[in-house]
């Protein structure tokens, strides 16, 4: 089976530069590609592959040795299939009728991923194996970047890509192989309900809450969104709203992943199967929430 492992980097500020750069440079060949498929199909009628903007790489990394030259092959060819893919979902989308969006160019804030295709291949997993205690993972162009891996990696590392949240740089190795480790097998069965005011009720007749942090957190949001709000735009502590409020939602976002994996995982190794209907959510949210938050008000 396959399974991803993310891990937090530690770059010295030196490697943090040439992260950025990475990202920034990769970005820019992105929106190139974009750009050479667009004017070739307006100009000329004429439809580009990946296959054609693969074959142009060497050219523009032997004329640009300072730029797009220093980074891995491999990974630009990565960028150019994650543009592809992005042209490929769009017909796919136009022959099934459905709302087609087209690939768009992207922003400095929109693009934070570049991937390494092949473990060996302008990067390599643990490149350190003097340095036992500590993990590193080395990326051309960038060198050793220190790794804090909480926990072990299990199979055969596959493709290494870094990402880039907020200030912080993470490795995420998507490995092959992995050994399954099946549950212990129970004769339980359970059908469960999606609420507003309890997260889930089983047909037991349990109730598991929200989570207590959630209503806090959104107090939090609300402040700092009202704080935003009243900052001059270019200013300098409207830039420094703004990270605090994106500081805010990462955190929100962790919380409720973890939240939701930790009540997945023990329902999961509660009941052997598990039986919920095919609800839509978010509509369901926005119209009960009102009416549970009255409810809720009223018993308290």
């Amino acid at each position: 089976m396959r399974r991803s492992f993310t891990f937090l980097l530690r770059p010295t500020r030196r490697q943090a530069r040439a992260l950025a750069v990475c990202v920034e440079d990769h970005r820019q060949l992105y929106n190139a590609a974009l750009e050479h498929r667009r004017t070739a199909y307006a100009r000329a009628g004429a439809t580009i592959r990946y296959g054609d903007q693969s074959a142009e790489l060497k050219h523009i990394r032997a004329d640009d040795e300072e730029g797009q030259g220093r980074w891995s092959f491999s990974s630009q060819q990565a960028t150019l299939r994650r543009l592809d893919r992005g042209f490929t979902a769009f017909f796919r989308r136009v022959a099934a009728g459905a709302k087609p969006g087209y690939p768009r160019f992207k922003g400095r804030g929109r693009f934070h991923t570049v991937e390494w295709p092949k473990d060996g291949d302008g990067c390599r997993w643990d490149s350190r194996p003097e340095h036992p205690s500590a993990a590193f993972v080395c990326l051309q162009g960038i060198g050793h970047v220190r790794v804090h891996q909480h926990r072990p990696v299990r199979g055969r590392v596959k493709t290494i890509a870094v990402k880039r949240e907020r200030e912080r740089w993470y490795v995420v190795l998507s490995c092959e192989d992995v050994p399954a480790e099946p549950l212990p097998s129970t004769d339980a069965v359970a059908g469960i309900d999606l609420g507003v005011v309890s997260l889930i009720t089983t047909s037991d007749g349990d109730h598991l809450a929200n989570a207590r942090w959630s209503r806090a957190s959104a107090q939090r949001l609300a402040i700092a969104q009202q704080a935003l709000a009243r900052k001059q735009r270019g200013s300098g502590r409207r830039r420094k709203a703004v990270i605090r409020l994106a500081a805010l939602h990462t955190k929100m976002r962790r919380q409720r992943l973890d939240h939701a994996h930790k009540t997945a995982l023990a329902l999961v190794r509660r009941y052997h199967l598990i039986v919920h209907e095919d609800l839509r959510i978010a509509g369901m949210t926005r119209r009960a929430a009102p009416r549970a938050l009255r409810e809720a008000a009223e018993a308290a």
